[in-house]
């Protein structure tokens, strides 16, 4: 069956980031995927994470830093990164503040992101 999603459903979190979910539990019901649109300020950062779901992250624009076990890994616009269910992760944005996209498999949720 084709759907078409009118358009994407903010989601409120703190800190001055914006997410924008197109696909997933709030938007479209599903809870298989979700793809978020992410726009974070200069310095954002947000609490350590341990998610049960897998998360592919492609930056459009500026820097998503992840801290992670290994270390720091900084993501610039054009690439990307997986983590996998059950790595400790946290995310922070550059100086200049990042745009993103992000795919979770399964679809993205307070109670699967494991936060600190």
């Amino acid at each position: 069956m084709v759907r078409r999603i009118e358009g994407p459903t903010r989601i409120p979190v703190p800190g001055g980031k914006l997410i924008d979910e197109h696909v997933g539990r709030v938007n479209s019901g599903d809870e298989a995927v979700s793809i978020a649109h992410m726009v974070a300020p200069p310095g954002w950062e947000e609490p350590a994470q341990t998610p049960s779901f897998t998360e592919y992250t492609v930056v459009l624009r500026g820097t998503v830093l992840v801290e992670h076990a290994g270390g720091v890994i900084e993501v610039a616009a054009g690439q990307s990164l997986v983590s996998e269910p059950g790595e400790k992760i946290r995310y922070s944005a550059g100086p200049e503040g990042a745009e993103y996209i992000a795919v979770c498999l399964p679809a993205f949720s307070p109670e699967t992101a494991g936060r600190d």
